[in-house]
């Protein structure tokens, strides 16, 4: 790993003398009393209250004594702004874990103000795992829910295409629990609910028995990727790929279920390739075809990886060095097509990007406000680094993915506004009527959720 490092550095350096990356800065904490920011810092307010209820009746308290706006927030790793109000933040950090399961139908109840990461262990101490998780597991399993949040599969749905139950608790302090044969418009509104419903205090995945992934990455020509794309994502479990802006490279990640050893090759680190990307930028800026040169010649040399390990344990990455995104989901016919131009007007008009672009596959849901409602869909990812102004790149490129008629991830950027949405959604109304009824005052809804379904 070193020795593969020290070789970009080497050859940029030898290039131009003294480069250097700028500090990594961190989030502002702020002075200011009960200050809320998200990960990247785009999205922060000053709520009146920041609560964390430790019971039921603690939270049914609050919600019945507070004024104003209540908002549910999570692990904060959304970038849209879902959560920033004046009035009360409301995390289940404390009602984390994992409720009861069944090993007959092999469904567990979790909290929902349970980290991902928190929950392959206990799972496999009772026999069973998720069907699938996402590429970080920081975030809280009701943001996951709220916002639709996936991982990639073609013939793996959304997280929340995996719930049998919510339990929520509405306006009013009422808990209401909704199944297919239960409140079965509550429940097909809250899977994908935005928190605009009530708050949902528990969920029951549909899990599957303990399994093993070995997941395979390969350095290969970006071309060579897609040609080979939709074969190897039907082929694998699970199959996503990254392209390198300015590079003509990327990489592919596969995994299949297996039952062999525990065990990994050596590994490059994603954060430390990140730094190395932003390095090349800003030393190579005044020639994008050197940059391509010394990039491109890099990764070339990069040797395949191999990794087996817990299912749990293997999706998952970790993200250290932070960017803000937008991210939208488009039919899968017209995914490629759609990469394809992302990258022409990217290598055209923004040399300031380094962050990769992440490409994954969902498979299609029935549910009211999944954004994979209907059709199997190509997830689209673009970064930028979270000190930098991500204003014109997301602006340029957004127009693909709504020429491709994308639907963005609900966590993630964009600018659409209510007849947007509701031209993207057939059951838009359905989902509005719902929410009126649970919460008819509106006491869920900040001023960018009442814009949408106020």
């Amino acid at each position: 790993m070193l020795g593969r490092r020290s070789l970009v550095n080497a050859l940029v350096q030898g290039i131009i003398a003294n480069s250097a990356l700028p500090a990594l800065g961190q989030s502002d904490r702020g002075e200011r009393k009960l200050p809320w920011r998200n990960w990247s810092g785009s999205q922060q307010c000053l709520p009146a209250a920041r609560l964390a209820p430790a019971s039921l009746d603690e939270l049914q308290e609050l919600i019945v004594t507070s004024s104003g706006t209540i908002r549910p927030v999570g692990a904060g790793h959304s970038f849209s702004p879902l959560v920033p109000t004046d009035g009360t933040l409301v995390s289940l950090a404390r009602l984390s874990g994992l409720v009861q399961h069944d090993s007959d139908t092999l469904q567990a109840t979790v909290w929902a103000g349970t980290r991902l990461g928190e929950i392959g262990q206990p799972l496999e101490d009772v026999g069973q795992a998720m069907v699938n998780l996402p590429d970080i597991d920081e975030q809280a399993l009701g943001g996951c829910l709220a916002t639709a949040t996936h991982g990639t599969g073609a013939k793996l749905g959304c997280l929340s295409s995996l719930i049998s139950h919510l339990q929520i608790m509405d306006a009013e302090g009422n808990l209401i629990d909704c199944s297919v044969t239960k409140n079965p418009d509550i429940f097909q509104a809250a899977k994908v609910s935005l928190g605009s419903l009530g708050i949902v205090t528990q969920a029951t995945l549909q899990n599957v028995a303990p399994f093993r992934l070995r997941k395979e990455t390969h350095w290969l020509n970006f071309e060579d990727i897609l040609a080979n794309a939709e074969r190897l994502a039907d082929q694998h479990r699970n199959f996503e790929f990254y392209f390198i802006p300015f590079t003509g490279m990327g990489f592919t990640d596969a995994y299949d279920v297996t039952t062999e050893p525990i065990g990994a090759t050596e590994t490059l680190d994603d954060n430390e390739g990140v730094k190395d990307l932003m390095l090349a930028r800003d030393a190579l800026s005044w020639s994008p075809g050197l940059r391509k040169l010394v990039l491109g010649s890099y990764m070339r040399t990069l040797p395949s990886e191999t990794s087996i390990e817990s299912s749990w344990r293997n999706f998952p990455n970790e993200r250290n060095v932070r960017f803000n995104e937008m991210e939208y989901h488009l039919p899968r016919e017209y995914g490629l097509t759609a990469l394809r131009e992302i990258r022409d007007v990217l290598e055209t008009n923004h040399d300031e990007v380094f962050f990769p672009i992440e490409f994954r596959y969902v498979q299609a849901d029935d549910i009211w406000l999944s954004p994979f409602q209907g059709r199997d869909c190509c997830s689209i990812a673009i970064h930028r680094y979270f000190e930098e102004d991500y204003g014109p790149y997301f602006k340029a490129i957004e127009p693909i993915f709504r020429k491709y008629h994308g639907r963005p991830h609900w966590g993630k950027l964009n600018t659409l506004n209510r007849e947007d949405f509701a031209d993207l959604y057939p059951h838009w109304e359905d989902f509005i009527a719902v929410r009126n009824a649970l919460d008819p005052q509106g006491r869920f809804l900040n001023p960018y959720l009442h814009s949408l379904l106020g």
